[in-house]
């Protein structure tokens, strides 16, 4: 199984927004990252700084590649685009991937 994590910022005075949006996150929006073999998936909030975590079941290329066509993430990406910041991968779309240096098992 392959990992992605990745890392964003909340933008000041939205965390409880950011919140309350994932606590409502759409039926869609799940179904699209579980058609995409994402599993395990766990976000991180300190000091307005994000860190996500996932599993890939089917391979992180194949995840980036049903999101990156997606709609529903599309439109995903467009209605957190004012609470959130994330510096985005011109290439796949997707957040840059964090280079994994350490893995206990």
């Amino acid at each position: 199984m392959e990992h992605m994590a990745w890392k964003g910022r909340v933008k000041p005075g939205c965390k409880e927004e950011y919140q309350r949006r994932h606590d409502a996150i759409w039926p869609e929006m799940v179904q699209v990252l579980k058609e995409a073999g994402i599993c395990n998936y766990s976000i991180f909030y300190v000091n307005g700084e994000l860190f996500g975590y996932y599993e890939c079941a089917k391979g992180v290329a194949y995840a980036e590649k049903v999101q990156a066509e997606s709609p529903v993430v599309a439109r995903w990406n467009e209605y957190m685009k004012d609470i959130l910041e994330l510096e985005m991968d011109p290439e796949t779309g997707a957040q840059p991937k964090l280079e994994q240096v350490f893995r206990l098992d």
